[in-house]
């Protein structure tokens, strides 16, 4: 049984949609308890409206809330009966293994680390969203969580996330690249051109070189390791192209009488495709290289991705990522076993 701290007060539509994702996830899956953190008299208010087990939810309470626009390190510090600091402390306690939040991501990160705390060895932990691809899905690393990473951060982000993408998502020796405006070794700025020749020397993962930007939608690589500007720019951009393109389908097919007779031919291939490249059926973004799991879901977040990144959770925990990361950077304590 996989217990998930979920931050009930966090994010735009929070507690309504934080509460109903996460009755949605213990109705579908048995294997998960969920513990809500925030005010218990709101949290209740909501949760008469639901049938669920109760022997699988609590509600553990927390005064306080960090609000999107305070500083980060300062909420975390003042802020002890936060939602966002007594579920990391579920976590850090093994009260919990894993924390998920649609609230502030600063907070979310500095808490992440400052109370979860880092896997030994572990320099920089990266946010990393699996984006919806022709293929299947690929992981993008770092997207938000380092904007002046170094080359040997970015040499552990490929590590890690190979090893999320193998034992969490079952994708066998992964294929790693590096997000660059070219194929060809000598391109990319200071930061790229110093890891470029780092991947190709590492054993630990199979790296295939650069990728550019339109190649990812496509599935050209399962590993797409960048600086968190760069990942962030392109996982915000990868999410205003696809709302738009399908604004402009609907519009286009409801425009005239034909259209929309071609609309009800196409609608059940159309609503295949459309899932597929939707990003909330694949949670919210887990930031690897910490004890426990932290995931972080958008501020906008449902309840169909809070219920994903909750059920998300569950085989993080049983394929013990912490532990393999742990292995795989201080190979000395796992050869000593």
């Amino acid at each position: 049984m996989i217990t998930v701290a979920v931050d009930a007060m966090g994010g735009d539509n929070a507690p309504s949609e934080i509460v109903k994702g996460a009755v949605n996830a213990l109705n579908a899956r048995q294997d998960v308890k969920v513990a809500l953190v925030g005010l218990p008299e709101v949290i209740n208010r909501e949760l008469v409206e639901y049938t669920y087990d109760k022997g699988r939810l609590d509600v553990v309470p927390a005064s306080e809330v960090i609000a999107t626009e305070e500083p980060p390190v300062n909420a975390i510090r003042s802020k002890k009966d936060s939602s966002v600091v007594v579920a990391l402390n579920l976590v850090k306690k093994k009260q919990a293994d894993a924390f998920v939040s649609c609230g502030s991501t600063g907070a979310v990160l500095v808490g992440g680390q400052l109370i979860a705390g880092k896997v030994k060895g572990v320099k920089r932990p990266p946010l990393a969203p699996l984006l919806p691809t022709e293929k299947g899905v690929s992981l993008l690393v770092d997207c938000g969580a380092n904007v002046d990473a170094r080359p040997d951060h970015l040499v552990q982000f490929a590590k890690m996330g190979s090893i999320y993408m193998e034992h969490a998502m079952g994708v066998k020796n992964p294929r790693v690249a590096i997000v660059n405006i070219g194929a060809e070794e000598e391109k990319g700025n200071a930061l790229v051109k110093e890891t470029f020749p780092l991947l190709k020397e590492c054993r630990d993962i199979n790296f295939i070189g650069s990728i550019e930007a339109r190649e990812i939608p496509h599935g050209q690589a399962d590993v797409i390791v960048c600086e968190a500007f760069v990942g962030n720019v392109i996982l915000k951009l990868y999410e205003g192209v696809g709302a738009t393109l399908v604004n402009e389908i609907k519009k286009g097919m409801l425009s005239s009488f034909r259209g929309k007779m071609g609309a009800l031919l196409v609608k059940p291939a159309l609503k295949k495709v459309l899932k597929k490249f939707d990003a909330s059926e694949h949670g919210g973004a887990p930031m690897l290289g910490l004890n426990g799991l932290v995931v972080k879901a958008h501020g906008s977040s449902k309840a169909k991705e809070v219920t994903n990144a909750i059920i998300q959770c569950i085989a993080f925990q049983e394929q013990d990522i912490p532990g393999k990361i742990r292995a795989s950077l201080n190979p000395e304590v796992a050869d000593s076993k």
